[in-house]
This record gives structure tokens, C-alpha cells and sequence, in this order.
């Protein structure tokens, strides 16, 4: 990015120090650690620290600028041709200067949210519209009132497209992101159970997401999932184009078919391979491809972008684990939707005989938390062979496989250290293993021991 003190110094009329219009910030920073190039430092202050307290910091590690809360003391080791920029607040500073850098670098914004999905529906939009225009994207999980402006700060100047993941877990989240970003195009993946606890409902998760219509421009469109009927009726009056495998969808999935580690299928009549597992994923493929023919992606680039894509870690990750196991690391997060969606993955992986389920506790469900979990024995049955449930949430999974007698073996522990040894036991060369659950279980940590090295 490139801005000038002169234009910052627009946006924040308040302020000390030089205001030279040759001096150029070209990164946005809220770490004091992180060395910089020409940075403004954003101090934001938290529950447990100050960013303010840490200028010096900041000043040492590269940042010529930064902004600065009203009110606050200056240090007086700051030198007084040290452009500060004061505002009430230091976010709401940092968010109304990425509105101020979108505007200016006029990119088309792509706006995605979704219960399950954003990240790799991100990665699917990006892979195929860097084939034509010059794109920039969320890294990792920017995505919050805070990470989404850092995003915009972040792109190049001659950005023609900028995909902006958002999250949220609550109301009222996603419509600020949206104003902030005025979006021409918004994905909505789809309608899980994420944030039930603060959301009440599956229709309270489905009202919180459509808030990214709040702050869409008037000839924006929505790209949705056509098979969720809690998205079947969008006011606003904005364009609608619906994605799925029901008749009557915009873009019609069919003829999916998992071959070699990849899908084959069919968007209304246009082949497609894409090199990720599960159904889900070619549904977020088509989300991707209904955007890249509305932005006149030529069809070879869309069809190289799916073959192509690299997507961000622990997303149905494939890995060779001890003794020649095949390990599918989908640990970064879970619902009972997606580690559903996540267990059907698995039964396509005919060439391995041994089919295992390692499954861990899923947060932030509400008072149903048991029942959701105990839903996720609804797709547990052949040709899955062992269920391994891990902690005291999970082990209502294990309960329920074991009420409804369904035909598998079934393990539960209450820590992962436990499960270790019995879960290196099962690896060999006929198995295969999902690991699923919430970000907090962190599965991951079992993954590491199990991986070859």
C-alpha cells in the first residue's frame, strides 16, 4: 500500500508533527515487534494491554507515523516532527482509513461470509480470478472489525480485485464490515450452527449473515447456497444467483463423482475438476465459478484455477502419517454441519479398509450442544469402521453410535494424551483418518505425533 502523510493527515485533521506529502507509509501495523518498512503504527488498547505503551517499540521497529487516542499523553521521547494522527478511538481510526485507501484504489470488493467454508471459499475465488485479474486476499483468519482493515491497508495499489473473508459472533458484526467495505459481490457459503450460543437460531445465524447486504452497493449481487431454505428470500432488492444441487438453482451442480483424490462434476453443462475432498467443497467451487463468469473469467482459467488451488492449512488436509496412514487434518474448526459434511469425505476413500473418526468437542452450540452433538451419529454407518470421540463433549457422540447400535467400533477418552497410543496403534497403509473438531480442542497437537516425520 501507498499513502501520504499529506492525505493521511486529511482523514485526521488533528495531529502533530510533519505532514510532508513526498513522505509515503507503505504498511499498517498494530504489532510494536514486527519490523517495518515505512510503517504507521495503529497502538490499540485491549482488555489486558495498551498499544500506546509500546511506541518506542513501534518507532525502534521501523513505524514513521502512527495514530494516537485523544487524551492520552504523549511520551516526550517522541520527536516533535513525529507525525501523530489523534483519534477518539484507535480501531474505528484504522477503519475509517482502510474505507479512505478502498476508495481510492477502486478495486471490485468481494465480500464472504458463511457459517462453514469462507477460507476455502476465499482461496476457491481467488485461485480463479488471479488467473485474469490482479487479486488480493485475507490472509490466514483476518476477518474480524479489526483484521478486515488491515486486509484493505495490506493490498497493493494497483489491486483490480480485493476477496474479503468475514466472521462474526454476533449481530451486528458482519453489517460493520460490510459498511466498512461497500461490496459489489457477497458469497453467503452457507447456514451452519457456528455462534448458535449468541445467535439463538439457525434463522438468527442466517439474519446475521445476510447483514453483509446492508452495506453492498445498489447494483451489487449475492451469490448464495440454492439449497438453504433460510436464504430462499433476499430483500434489498439485489441480484440473486443461487448455487447447489436442487432443480431450479441458477448454476446446477450434478454428475459429482470422486475420483484419485479429486471431484469430477458438472455446473449446468460445463465439466469441472477441482483438487479438494468432500461434496461441500464442490458447492464452494460453484460459488467461485458463478463470480468468475459474472467478472468474464475465460472458462480454460476457471477450470485451471480449481485443478490449481492451494488452500489455507488444516482444511481437509492430506498428509502421510506413521506407517503409511492416510491422515486428513480438518481440525482448524467445527460444527455439527461441517464435521458432518467432513465424515461423508471420508466414505469416498474406497481404497482404504479401515475408514477412522477422530472426533472432538464442538463450542459455542448453546443449550442444544448435547443434541447437536449426538446429531452427528445421523451419517456414522458404513463404510466407516472405528469412531474415536475425544473429551467430555465428544464422548455424546460415542453415546449415541452406541445407543442407535450402529455397526462400528466405537472409543471414546476424555484426553487427547490418552487417545495417543491406542490412535498410533490403528495406522497403517489400510487406513485412513479424519480428525475434526472446534479450533479450542486443537487436535492438531495429535496430528504432529502421528504424522511421518
Amino acid at each position: 500500500m501507498k499513502l501520504s502523510l499529506s492525505e493521511i493527515s486529511k482523514n485526521f485533521p488533528s495531529n502533530v508533527g510533519t505532514k510532508d506529502a513526498n513522505i509515503f507509509i507503505h504498511e499498517i501495523t498494530t504489532d510494536s515487534r514486527k519490523k517495518v518498512n515505512k510503517g504507521l503504527f495503529v497502538p490499540i488498547v485491549g482488555d489486558q494491554f495498551d498499544g500506546h505503551d509500546f511506541i518506542r517499540d513501534a518507532i525502534n521497529n521501523g513505524a514513521i507515523a502512527g495514530l494516537w487516542q485523544e487524551h492520552k499523553e504523549v511520551p516526550t521521547f517522541i520527536p516533535n516532527d513525529f507525525p501523530l494522527f489523534f483519534v477518539k478511538d484507535t480501531i474505528e481510526g484504522l477503519q475509517k482509513l482502510a474505507k479512505f485507501y478502498l476508495q481510492k484504489i477502486k478495486p471490485v470488493v468481494i465480500g464472504i461470509t458463511g457459517s462453514n467454508g469462507k477460507t476455502t471459499t476465499k482461496d476457491l475465488v481467488y485461485s480463479v480470478l488471479q488467473k485474469k485479474y490482479k487479486t488480493h486476499k485475507t490472509q490466514g483468519n483476518f476477518n474480524n472489525h479489526i483484521g478486515l482493515p488491515l486486509t484493505i491497508l495490506s493490498s497493493p495499489e494497483n489491486t483490480e480485485v480485493i476477496i474479503l473473508e468475514m466472521g462474526m459472533s454476533n449481530f451486528g458484526e458482519i453489517s460493520l464490515l460490510s459498511e466498512l467495505s461497500n461490496p459489489d459481490y457477497a458469497i453467503i457459503t452457507n447456514i451452519g450452527e457456528s455462534h448458535i450460543e449468541f445467535l439463538g437460531s439457525r434463522a438468527g445465524i442466517a439474519k446475521a449473515k445476510l447483514e453483509i447486504t446492508g452495506g453492498m452497493k445498489p447494483n451489487g449481487k449475492i451469490i448464495v447456497d440454492g439449497d438453504e431454505p433460510l436464504l430462499s428470500s433476499i430483500e434489498k432488492g439485489l441480484s440473486v444467483i443461487r448455487c447447489g444441487f436442487n432443480t431450479g438453482n441458477d448454476l446446477l451442480i450434478s454428475n459429482v463423482k470422486f475420483e484419485d483424490d479429486h471431484h469430477c462434476f458438472l455446473v449446468n453443462e460445463n465439466q469441472f475438476e477441482l483438487s479438494l475432498l468432500g461434496r461441500h467443497n464442490v458447492k464452494n467451487a460453484s460459488y467461485a465459478i458463478a463470480l468468475a463468469m459474472e467478472l468474464a473469467v475465460p472458462m480454460e482459467d476457471i477450470k485451471e484455477g480449481l485443478e490449481k488451488i492451494e488452500v489455507t492449512g488444516m482444511r481437509l488436509e492430506r498428509m502421510i502419517g506413521k506407517n503409511g496412514a492416510l491422515i486428513i487434518n480438518d481440525a482448524y474448526n467445527s460444527s455439527p454441519t461441517s464435521m458432518k459434511a467432513a465424515i461423508d469425505t471420508v466414505k469416498d476413500y474406497h481404497q482404504y479398509d479401515r475408514k477412522v473418526l477422530v472426533l472432538g468437542d464442538m463450542y459455542e452450540l448453546g443449550p442444544n450442544e448435547e443434541e447437536l452433538h449426538r446429531s452427528v451419529a445421523d451419517v456414522i454407518n458404513k463404510p466407516i469402521t472405528d469412531v474415536i470421540a475425544i473429551g467430555e463433549k465428544g464422548k455424546w457422540i460415542a453415546d449415541e453410535i452406541r445407543n442407535r447400535e450402529i455397526p462400528v467400533h466405537v472409543y471414546s477418552f476424555l484426553r487427547k494424551e490418552e487417545a495417543l497410543p491406542f490412535i498410533t496403534e490403528i495406522l497403517s497403509p489400510e487406513a485412513v483418518l479424519l480428525f475434526k473438531a472446534s479450533r479450542g480442542a486443537k487436535l492438531e497437537s495429535l496430528i504432529n505425533e502421528l504424522k511421518q516425520q
